[in-house]
């Protein structure tokens, strides 16, 4: 008869312990690996300095030991994916990695599974074809919009992405320990997803991929900081450290090279600018040295790369040429003051047209005529005019902060449409659920940070909305005066507006959208307050003398605007007093849990408030 768990031995399980966990080591670690070489931690786990790398053998370390990611041609064979336990504590990695699970059942998936002593989960989706450092990235980034407690940062590393594989030590004690058995790990490992698996995954997160993609363009780009002895393999002198850091990594800033593409052949105009030959970058990229720039030829055959690399190299070098006949010609050459500057992209030292700020100023107005043209679907229904106004207010608030992305909530929308926050909330669902909606959901909100959009512009409608004016004047939500009037009749005030000469009745139809017969009636209210006349030729135009905030003033809208301000401030100090008395763990949670006076609240409240908006622009 076996003994019982109560008279085994402490040393005879700890011994059984480590014998699995060497078994794991030694079965996937060299396949799930980017390459065959590990980190070592000296200080218990804490890091994973580079100069403590090795060659990866089947041997379970003695210490803590992570996996490189990334090969030496910049691609991956598995995704890791890090749930973090001291994120938001262990009942978040676990609903995150159900939810997880739960999708990669969906696209057809297999993984391997494993956890840490303190609560942590490993999840690996092992890729029978390798896939690039920016694919890789997108993916993970885009899931990080999901799941709250992945760590993105394994992914964001081409030179020193590293991570625990199954089987080895962890800081607090212990070891990384599958969720499933070794054999299924295995046949796993061994016979991986598929390209078309592939494929189905990142399809179904396109809408997140390009969300990450366009969020990258709003965040300055800072280059890593380069240890001493990689920047010892460098040629000191001969690229700039810019483009010597992007061969090495494969990161760059997104608003000047908007593809792989151009800041690969930026990479090869610099090195061919700098005096190296051919065989100098092809050398760099057999040994390792440059993962970065392998990484963007990795789309391509390994039998076609090499041909691929010899028509870029012959293109930097045409592009030398003409550069320098440009510069000689330059010389004697009257330039005229009505020139625009280059805008090329894909030179070593391309020159934008305008700031950040302008281009950001010049989407949002094309945004505001996209917005013109699919409004017309929502007609006059009450969900419509709804829909409408909280598009309106997300609007509004990109132009205050002079950025497509806006970061509030329910209750700051509600301020801004005059709506309660659980009606907002069932229209932004709504929002988010169309495939080519007007705005995105690039991160849900957490603690006292709210939810995070992004306006886009439907491709389907983008070629019009570019062709069309800019309409002059700010944009609206629903301004405090039409909380009394209606929205039908802010629809009607804004056309009338926003319009060059005065407008007839049809023309009114046809620019808001409405009805005749809610057109009709909101000509009527308008005129009664003498917002509005009519001339002779029964045309409708704005009487600039009345003030729409003495008017708001009269009909006593601004103290329910004030209430509702009043309630959401005292909302928000609830919820920070909940955050405050779990700050140790839970101080950035995505919601409140049970404990949570759900009943009157329903939170978390957001921190944004457009009280600026309810009361600094009702005139």
């Amino acid at each position: 008869m076996p003994p019982s768990t109560s008279t085994t031995r402490p040393d005879v399980l700890r011994v059984a312990s480590d014998s699995s966990a060497a078994a794991s080591w030694a079965a996937l670690a060299p396949l799930l690996a980017g390459q065959p070489r590990v980190r070592l931690s000296r200080d218990g786990g804490k890091s994973y300095p580079q100069k403590h790398e090795r060659d990866l053998t089947q041997g379970l370390p003695t210490s803590p030991a992570a996996v490189r990611i990334f090969g030496k041609d910049g691609t991956c064979r598995a995704i890791f994916l890090d749930f973090d336990s001291s994120v938001a504590g262990v009942d978040w990695v676990e609903a995150d990695v159900r939810a997880l699970q739960s999708w990669l059942h969906r696209c057809g998936a297999r993984w391997i599974e494993d956890f840490s002593p303190n609560g942590g989960r490993h999840v690996y989706i092992p890729l029978q074809e390798r896939v690039t450092f920016s694919a890789a990235r997108d993916l993970v980034e885009a899931l990080g919009t999901k799941y709250r407690s992945l760590d993105k940062t394994p992914h964001q590393n081409l030179h020193h992405g590293c991570v625990r594989t199954p089987g080895s030590r962890h800081k607090s004690g212990g070891h990384q320990e599958l969720a499933m058995s070794l054999n299924l790990a295995y046949d796993i490992a061994k016979r991986p997803n598929t390209p078309h698996i592939w494929q189905a995954m990142t399809a179904d997160l396109a809408e997140e991929i390009a969300a990450v993609k366009a969020l990258r363009l709003e965040q300055p780009f800072k280059q890593p900081a380069a240890a001493a002895e990689t920047l010892a393999a460098a040629a000191p002198g001969r690229m700039s450290r810019a483009m010597e850091q992007l061969a090495r990594t494969g990161l760059y800033d997104a608003n000047r090279y908007s593809t792989d593409s151009e800041a690969r052949q930026a990479v090869l105009v610099a090195a061919a600018a700098a005096g190296l030959s051919l065989t100098d970058v092809q050398r760099r990229l057999l040994q390792g040295n440059w993962p970065g720039l392998a990484s963007f030829y990795a789309r391509y055959r390994a039998g076609h790369r090499s041909k691929s690399l010899q028509r870029d190299w012959a293109k930097a070098l045409r592009h030398i040429q003409k550069s320098s006949g440009e510069k000689r010609l330059d010389i004697n050459a009257r330039k005229s003051p009505t020139s625009e500057p280059s805008t090329q992209a894909g030179g070593i030292q391309g020159v934008s047209v305008s700031s950040d700020a302008d281009a950001e100023h010049r989407f949002i107005r094309t945004w505001r005529n996209a917005l013109q043209l699919r409004e017309q679907r929502y007609r006059d229904s009450r969900e419509g005019l709804g829909r409408r106004m909280v598009l309106r207010a997300l609007g509004e608030a990109a132009h205050m902060s002079a950025s497509r992305f806006v970061e509030f909530g329910s209750r700051s929308i509600a301020v801004a449409t005059g709506m309660d926050h659980t009606t907002v909330q069932l229209h932004l669902k709504a929002i988010r659920s169309e495939n080519d909606g007007l705005a995105i959901l690039v991160e849900e909100g957490r603690g006292t940070k709210a939810d995070l959009y992004m306006l886009t512009i439907p491709g389907d409608i983008k070629a019009a909305a570019e062709d069309m004016s800019w309409r002059k004047g700010k944009i609206h939500a629903l301004r405090p005066v039409f909380r009394e009037l209606g929205i039908p009749a802010a629809l009607v005030y804004e056309s009338l507006e926003h319009s060059p000469a005065a407008l007839r009745s049809v023309d009114l139809v046809r620019a808001t959208g409405l009805s005749r017969t809610a057109v009709t009636e909101a000509l009527e209210i308008l005129a009664a307050w003498n917002l509005i006349s009519r001339s002779k030729s029964l045309e409708w135009a704005i009487v600039a003398t009345t003030s729409l905030k003495e008017l708001a003033e009269q009909f006593g809208v601004l103290e329910a605007v004030a209430r509702q301000l009043r309630k959401y401030a005292q909302d928000r100090i609830i919820w920070r007093e909940w955050l405050s008395k779990r700050a140790h763990t839970v101080a950035e949670l995505l919601s409140p849990t049970d404990d949570y006076p759900w009943q009157t609240y329903e939170g978390p409240p957001d921190d944004w408030t457009l009280s600026h908006m309810a009361f600094a622009q009702v005139s």
